[in-house]
């Protein structure tokens, strides 16, 4: 870019971040490389005042120095219209109503400051409810409240999986075997704390043999790790224990791409990060995707400069 871009980074607390895993962080150093000016600031500190969309911001400086990893600056205010370039909206989920809120907020900036991913578009596309869009993709899923509908599908595939709908990271995934008699107390669970329908799917035991991260930008497959359940868990989440290999495309993932690229794009989520297991389409995070890290230790690349070539081509595009 002919100036340096102001950009400000909507995330949890930076403080607490792990440096050698996070994906926003890499993202930080490599516009702070760039010479972006950066801000950052919780969700909580973004408000909107007579259609003001405003944030209580503070600069940042980062540096992968362990435990000395961020500096931040004086707290100001950031008009997010007119002292904004770009927004990465990279909190992690649960997507909640907190969640929603922030996306209608950034969604009133969005036609002037480029906000990644575009917040209508992840207001709109729940990542698990997101992949049922491409049904041919999918493994058998189900997406219900109803007991007796729950019952029938489980009647029909035998081994399934049961998960909420707007979790994240792995929490709340169970793997129910045809003998295990533990449904109806798992439905309660989630009815009693959720009040709101779950995701059932059929099991797919290739998951033994790794649930595949791959991540597109724009819409392009960029680069992909395998992560590897640990022994007896049904999970392949890193944050639940999994082990990431080093992966590449198959002719099957490549399909899938192909598939989502277009929409991804129209839909303007820049940064995605698809899970595929046994050939099937799982989940399309959009919400604040990771694997960045270690996917450039794997394949020897840097994902975060071609996000930002990315986000850097899109704001040619709007102008």
């Amino acid at each position: 870019m002919s100036t340096p871009l102001r950009v400000a980074i909507q995330m949890d607390p930076v403080e607490h971040i792990d440096i050698n895993g996070d994906s926003t962080f890499v993202l930080a150093l490599e516009a702070q490389k760039r010479g972006y000016e950066l801000s950052y600031y919780g969700p909580g500190a973004l408000s909107m005042e007579d259609g003001r969309v405003v944030a209580r911001a503070r600069p940042l400086q980062v540096r992968r120095e362990p435990g000395n990893h961020a500096t931040l600056g004086e707290t100001r205010v950031l008009d997010l219209e007119a002292d904004v370039d770009v927004v990465l909206m990279r909190q992690d989920p649960p997507f909640n109503m907190a969640y929603i809120t922030a996306t209608h907020l950034l969604e009133r900036v969005a036609a002037k400051t480029l906000v990644v991913n575009d917040p209508a578009s992840v207001r709109n596309a729940p990542e698990k409810l997101f992949a049922t869009e491409f049904p041919d993709l999918v493994p058998p899923t189900l997406v219900s409240a109803d007991r007796e509908a729950i019952a029938e599908f489980r009647a029909r595939h035998k081994d399934i999986i049961v998960k909420p709908l707007y979790g994240n990271g792995g929490a709340g995934v169970f793997h129910l075997k045809p003998e295990d008699e533990n449904l109806n107390a798992l439905l309660d669970m989630f009815q009693g704390f959720l009040h709101e329908p779950v995701m059932v799917q059929r099991y797919l035991p290739e998951v033994r043999e790794g649930d595949k991260r791959i991540i597109l930008i724009d819409g392009i497959p960029a680069g992909a790790i395998n992560r590897v359940p640990a022994a007896g868990e049904a999970r392949s989440n890193m944050h639940a224990g999994g082990r990431p290999e080093k992966s590449t495309l198959t002719a099957r993932d490549r399909e899938i791409c192909a598939a989502l690229g277009p929409v991804l794009r129209e839909r303007g989520l820049i940064f995605t990060g698809i899970d595929v297991i046994g050939g099937y389409l799982t989940e399309i995070n959009v919400t604040s995707p990771t694997g960045l890290q270690e996917i450039n230790r794997f394949d020897g690349c840097c994902l975060e400069a071609a996000l930002w070539d990315a986000i850097e081509a899109r704001l040619v595009s709007r102008r």
